[in-house]
């Protein structure tokens, strides 16, 4: 062994000793006074496994605030919605958060650019250093790409796309009989999935006041734009901006179709199968 040799040995196994800020696949990992044969499986998945970066897609009513927080449970992966992630972005007082304030104050739209760069502050995250479930972006081919450009130079790339699949006359009666929990996005279905507590009045109705979150205990609400005009507006958009990310994304070979048109528990069961690397 040469001097030099010995002294680049030493180097290394002190550097390894130290606190060390690691950047690896888009996510800082800190490794406090730890040799890497130290490290825990977490730790390694966190510095040499790719994340599994995620996108759910979906229109209106296919079953997007269902299957997104059994994928997070599942995987034990955040779920990132642009909505939350604009919302901390702004109380926290981050740079971009604030230009995001000043443009939301005049009743602007929050640029693509601001929406990247709010999704950069937040998977460098602890959290989301195994992967990551995004919803709610991007919704156009121009997020896509703005989003892979964003991630290759964090050294990541999006992993996998499911897709959920039902056919457009479907969806209306789901839409119309669909409430959900404001805060957390679940959803639920008077016919398929019930809250617990709902009563039904003379008419077969749900009472409104009955609805309420299995989870938390909250006031359940339909959305404004649960009605047949807006689905309508919905579904154009869903099939002219949103459908051809499936086909920037299908030559990487990351894309899985779900049939969504079945029961919860079986789009459940084909989600999983689907989530497996291979």
């Amino acid at each position: 062994m040469t001097a030099q040799d010995s002294s680049n040995n030493s180097s290394e196994g002190s550097s390894s000793k130290t606190t060390t800020s690691v950047y690896s696949q888009g996510v800082t990992t800190k490794l406090a006074s730890m040799n890497i044969q130290e490290a825990t499986m977490d730790d390694k998945v966190g510095l040499y496994w790719p994340r599994m970066i995620m996108i759910l897609l979906g229109p209106p009513g296919a079953g997007k605030g269902t299957h997104g927080p059994q994928i997070q449970q599942f995987l034990g992966i955040p779920q990132l919605s642009t909505g939350d992630m604009l919302r901390a972005a702004v109380s926290a007082g981050t740079e971009i958060g604030k230009r995001a304030e000043e443009i939301m104050k005049v009743g602007g739209l929050v640029g693509d650019d601001l929406v990247v760069g709010i999704i950069r502050d937040r998977i460098r995250h602890d959290d989301c250093r195994s992967g990551f479930l995004l919803d709610g972006f991007p919704r156009t081919l121009a997020q896509a790409k703005a989003l892979d450009e964003m991630l290759a130079e964090e050294g990541s790339y999006v992993s996998k796309v499911i897709e959920l699949r039902v056919p457009d006359e479907v969806l209306e009666g789901r839409i119309m009989q669909r409430w959900i929990h404001k805060e957390s996005g679940r959803s639920y279905h008077i016919k398929t999935a019930a809250p617990k507590s709902m009563k039904l009045d003379d008419n077969g109705k749900p009472i409104p006041e009955s609805m309420k979150d299995d989870m938390t205990g909250d006031q359940l609400i339909q959305r404004k734009d649960d009605n047949v005009k807006a689905l309508g507006k919905r579904l154009q958009s869903y099939h002219e901006d949103t459908v051809p990310i499936l086909d920037h994304y299908q030559p990487k070979g990351v894309v899985r179709t779900v049939n969504a048109n079945q029961s919860i528990d079986g789009a459940w069961e084909e989600i999983q199968i689907k989530l497996r690397r291979r």
